[in-house]
C-alpha cells in the first residue's frame, strides 16, 4: 500500500494524493456481478431531499456478498479490485462449486488466497466463522448484528473490531470508537481488518475531484441570507448570533445527541465511546 503525492504543478495538485494498493489485480470487473446504479442521488420525484448530492462519474454497482454464506465450500481469491462505490477493496472469489462472488477484501488478502466459511474454521485471514469460536483478542470485520442478516458493522476501509470476551451467549466487541457492544455469539464475522486502511490519509486536493464522486458544493449557513438559513444575515463576517448552531430547518446541530434514549439496542452497549470533554 502506498500513497502517491502529486507534484505541485497547479493549485489543485498542491497536496493532492491518491492511494495505490500494491495487491490490486489488473482485471475488468466480473460482468455477472454488475448492476446498474440509480443516478437520481438525493432526489425524490425530481425534488432535492438530501443536499449536496448529484452528478458524478458514471459507474456500475458491484454486487458484494456481505453474508458470505457458502458453508464449507473453499473459495480462491481470483482478483483484488477497487470498488467506486466504497472505500474498501473488494475481492472476486471463485468457489469450488463454480460460483463467483464479490466479498470485502481484508488487509492481508491477495490473489490466490484461500478462504472458507463455516461454524468453525482455521483462524486465518479472510475466513469467516461464528464469534463463539473466534479466540479472544482477534481482530474481526464485516460482523453480523442479527443472525443470518449479513455483515453490518466494520465494513469501511481499515476498520476492525476486537473480540474481548464471550460470556452468557454474547460476544463483547470493542469498536474503533472504544465503545464496547454485545453481539450474539451465533453471529458470523470475518477474520482480519478491512483492506485499504490508508484511505483516511488521502487528500482530495481540488473541488473537481469531489464532483467526480458525486459530491456537490456545500455553502456555509453564515454566508446565506436570513431567509435561507438561521445563521444568515449581518453585515460583513458575523458570528451566527445564536446560543446554539441550527440546521436550515431550525433544529439543533453540532454536538446534539441524536440517539433515541429508549432505543432497543441500548442494553447491548456495555461501555459508551469516549467523548471530548470541555473545561
Amino acid at each position: 500500500m502506498a500513497v502517491k503525492v502529486y507534484k505541485r504543478n497547479t493549485a489543485g495538485r498542491r497536496g493532492m494524493s491518491i492511494i495505490k494498493p500494491e495487491n490490486l489485480t489488473d482485471k475488468k470487473p466480473e460482468k455477472s456481478l454488475l448492476s446498474s446504479l440509480n443516478r437520481k442521488f438525493g432526489r425524490s420525484n425530481g425534488k432535492i431531499s438530501v443536499r449536496h448530492k448529484g452528478g458524478g462519474a458514471k459507474r456500475m454497482y458491484r454486487l458484494v456478498d456481505f453474508k458470505v454464506n457458502k458453508m464449507g465450500v473453499t473459495g480462491t481469491v481470483d482478483s483484488i479490485e477497487k470498488d467506486p462505490n466504497r472505500n474498501a477493496l473488494i475481492a472476486l472469489v471463485n468457489y469450488t462449486d463454480g460460483d463467483k462472488r464479490y466479498v470485502l477484501a481484508t488487509a492481508g488478502m491477495k490473489k490466490g488466497s484461500k478462504i472458507i466459511t463455516d461454524e468453525k474454521t482455521p483462524v486465518e485471514e479472510g475466513n469467516r466463522m461464528m464469534l463463539q469460536n473466534i479466540p479472544v483478542g482477534t481482530v474481526v470485520s464485516n460482523v453480523e448484528m442479527i443472525v443470518g442478516k449479513g455483515g453490518q458493522i466494520a465494513r469501511s476501509a481499515g476498520t476492525g473490531l476486537i473480540v474481548q470476551a464471550i460470556d452468557g451467549g454474547m460476544a463483547h466487541l470493542k469498536m474503533p470508537s472504544t465503545e464496547i457492544r454485545m453481539v450474539k455469539k451465533d453471529c458470523y464475522a470475518t477474520i482480519g481488518q478491512v483492506s485499504n486502511f490508508e484511505y483516511s490519509s488521502m487528500r482530495i486536493g481540488k473541488a473537481g475531484r469531489n464532483r467526480h464522486m458525486g459530491r456537490r458544493p456545500a455553502v456555509r449557513g453564515s454566508a446565506m441570507n436570513p431567509v435561507d438559513h438561521p445563521h444568515g444575515g449581518g453585515e460583513g463576517c458575523q458570528p451566527i448570533g445564536l446560543k446554539h448552531p441550527k440546521t436550515p430547518w431550525g433544529k439543533p446541530a453540532l454536538g446534539v445527541k441524536t440517539r433515541t434514549k429508549k432505543r432497543y439496542s441500548n442494553r447491548l452497549i456495555l461501555k459508551r465511546r469516549k467523548t471530548r470533554t470541555t473545561k
